[in-house]
């Protein structure tokens, strides 16, 4: 077997023993050159996909991969539907009241919102057979991490790229990631009584206990950790209470 096909196989052996990913149910298509792996395929969410990405980047041989996963949406949607409707949330959002929004299509640009002074940054989205991609700048990680989960959140999304910059830069914190998660179960109208989950992260892996009155629930809120740019494990301690 030569260098390319045992890291193929590897990447595969690794993928199929984790459960979240499920290669029977929703098979993804691996191929390699040079180092560098190739995943193609659906998913069936944001845990199996960066899960997937993490494994295949795990093993030895391997120099970088080429994201071409997409997570299939719980409806299928058009362009213009998944933009107006993420339009829709980020001008109802008060963590991004304070940035200017904006959104391409069809070769042109045009203006949601415009803020002239002491703005929190620039969001401009587009939307290409169902991935949203963001680009602008805003001022702080957890204005990227928010503005990234409300494109999750959109009916019809199949893939987030979150290209915003935070200027000025600095280091990223576990405690930031922290913080914005209890945001972002606060916002969220599909998760009752947050105050009863307790979050925290240590070296980007976010642990979740407490109590939520579903499975629904339990599953929505790790979700919701997994959707936060830059995570890189979800680890869920939650009880059902009901």
């Amino acid at each position: 077997m030569n260098p390319r096909q045992a890291i193929t196989k590897q990447v595969h052996a690794l993928l199929e023993r984790e459960t979240r990913i499920n290669l029977h149910r929703f098979p993804i298509d691996i191929s390699n050159a040079d180092g560098v792996v190739r995943l193609e395929g659906d998913v069936p969410d944001i845990a199996a996909k960066k899960l997937a990405l993490e494994l295949a980047a795990s093993v030895p041989g391997v120099r970088g991969v080429v994201d071409r996963l997409r997570v299939i949406p719980g409806e299928r949607r058009g362009d213009g539907a998944i933009r107006d409707s993420l339009a829709k949330f980020l001008l109802q959002e008060p963590e991004v009241r304070n940035c200017t929004l904006q959104f391409r299509a069809k070769g042109r640009t045009e203006v949601l919102r415009k803020i002239e002074q002491d703005g929190a940054g620039e969001i401009e989205f587009s939307v290409t057979e169902g991935v949203i991609v963001l680009e602008g700048h805003v001022i702080s990680q957890s204005h990227r991490r928010f503005a990234g989960v409300l494109a999750w959140w959109t009916p019809g999304t199949r893939d987030v790229v979150n290209a915003l910059a935070v200027i000025p830069e600095y280091e990223d914190r576990d405690d930031e990631v922290t913080e914005v998660l209890c945001l972002v179960l606060e916002a969220d109208p599909m998760v009752q009584e947050p105050e009863q989950i307790r979050p925290s992260c240590r070296n980007f892996v976010v642990t979740l206990e407490g109590s939520v009155p579903t499975d629904q629930q339990r599953e929505r809120a790790e979700l919701d950790a997994w959707y936060l740019s830059g995570v890189d494990r979800v680890i869920n301690r939650l009880a059902v209470t009901r």
